[in-house]
């Protein structure tokens, strides 16, 4: 029998994790380090934070974002429950060499970590660890997946090829039907089926079929009108609940975090950037147009609540200013709104916003009332981007999405990366959203007018 995964990759992750982390516990500490009790709970601790964060479990696609994300959590826990136990025995403990200790544990494990898989996904590059699957469907959605998996050699799969009632492309191996017998005859380790092509019988017959001989199915969907990527299943008692997302916001670790950096992020810009940029900007707005320098608008926040949102104002006094979104050549944008729309400055007041918790620095763009009014009956899905706080810059700015909407698909692709981010979240996608937007800023952006 196949088998289709190692069993040794985790195991060899935890072994080398432990060893590293007591190996320098008793270098630095000697005689101290061995108790029974200190060396039990110091193991025992990281092998309990690492099964609830998941850290050993890191799948062939899992991205590196993620993988730093689960780094910087685990460490972060660890520490605060290693600091724990010296305050829970009154032990004498001197901090400074203690977060020496620490660090060396961390770098120790992060290098180890990421050139483990490095390792690993050039051993699949040439050929190695790999998983024999087959596709039933021959539409877009397996196409592109058939794209994403060849363009991935990483990722350690092998497409023998695929059945079809309706061939359209190479690697044909037969109807849907004659599936089944191929799979046994041959060394199948994941079935991927499209939905689309399978009435009910079928998926079930599916279904039936990969437990028995164990093979993995995975279904892929319909997917045109799916923005959701991570359906979770529950369960009441016995019974099986699908949860169509699961928000990482929910759980209260990553809501804590996240409101933690946004305080310390907000801070910082309020003390060391608005302190003296406001008054400079009250001298320049005021010279070119009356009215005050500060602009708010109602918009939609976290489960729809409306809350007041502050920006440097950029357009001369209007009636028109909260129906109307700027546009190219908008002759209500004074020269010195111009300039601060086009570098961004002009929204630097949200951190007022952050710091209260009405926003986050990174989360789904805040709309005008008129916008959701709009878009929430046009477009499927548009009001899940407000299960989570807004931002002041998100996926979807960076990826171009910013700005004038002029046609409906805009707010089509800026829900969909609304929601793929809220689905997604990690810090470290935080961080990179946050790099591109300092890149863009300074790069130009072609909608930001």
């Amino acid at each position: 029998m196949n088998k289709r995964y190692s069993i040794y990759i985790k195991p060899i992750s935890i072994i080398a994790n432990l060893v590293i982390i007591n190996f320098f516990l008793k270098y630095f500490l000697g005689d101290s380090y061995s108790g029974f009790w200190h060396i039990t709970f110091i193991n025992l601790s990281w092998l309990i934070i690492s099964y609830h964060l998941d850290f050993y479990n890191i799948r062939r696609y899992t991205k590196n974002t993620d993988l730093y994300s689960k780094l910087f959590l685990q460490f972060l826990i660890f520490t605060f429950v290693y600091f724990a136990y010296y305050s829970l025995t009154n032990k004498p403990i001197n901090s400074i060499d203690h977060i020496k200790i620490l660090v060396y544990i961390f770098l120790s494990i992060s290098i180890f970590k990421i050139l483990y898989l490095f390792a690993l996904r050039k051993y699949r590059i040439e050929g190695g660890n790999f998983r024999n699957i087959i596709f039933i469907g021959s539409n877009n959605s397996m196409q592109n997946v058939n794209n994403f998996i060849e363009d991935h050699p990483e990722l350690g799969y092998k497409i023998l090829g695929y059945f079809s009632n309706d061939p359209k492309r190479g690697h044909f191996l037969g109807d849907i039907e004659s599936s089944f017998d191929y799979a046994k005859n041959h060394v199948v380790d994941e079935i991927i089926c499209s939905i689309s092509e399978l009435t009910k019988e079928q998926i079930k017959k599916f279904i039936d079929f990969t437990d028995n001989n164990l093979i993995v199915l995975k279904l892929i969907p319909d997917a045109k009108d799916v923005y959701t990527t991570k359906m979770v299943v529950e369960y009441f008692d016995y019974i099986p609940i699908l949860s169509l997302r699961k928000n990482p916001f929910d759980e209260s670790i990553n809501q804590f975090f996240k409101r933690f950096i946004d305080i310390l992020l907000s801070l910082f810009m309020i003390v060391f950037v608005l302190s003296w940029l406001t008054p400079l900007l009250f001298i320049l707005v005021k010279i070119e147009s009356k009215g005050p320098l500060f602009f708010k608008q109602t918009r939609d926040g976290l489960n729809g609540e409306t809350f007041e949102c502050y920006k440097y104002r950029s357009m001369g006094l209007n009636s028109f200013s909260d129906q109307i979104q700027a546009t190219k050549q908008d002759s209500r944008v004074t020269k010195t709104g111009r300039f601060i729309r086009r570098t961004s400055i002009d929204e630097l007041p949200q951190f007022f916003n952050v710091f209260i918790g009405e926003m986050s620095v990174v989360g789904p763009r805040p709309h005008m009332l008129s916008q959701t009014k709009k878009y929430a009956k046009i477009v499927d899905k548009y009001m899940v981007r407000h299960f989570i706080k807004p931002g002041i810059t998100g996926l979807a700015q960076v990826k171009g999405f910013r700005g004038e909407v002029e046609k409906n698909e805009d707010m089509e692709n800026r829900v969909k990366l609304d929601i793929f981010y809220m689905e997604n979240w990690s810090f470290f996608l935080d961080l990179k959203i946050i790099g591109q937007t300092i890149i863009n800023i300074f790069k130009g952006e072609e909608k930001a007018y």
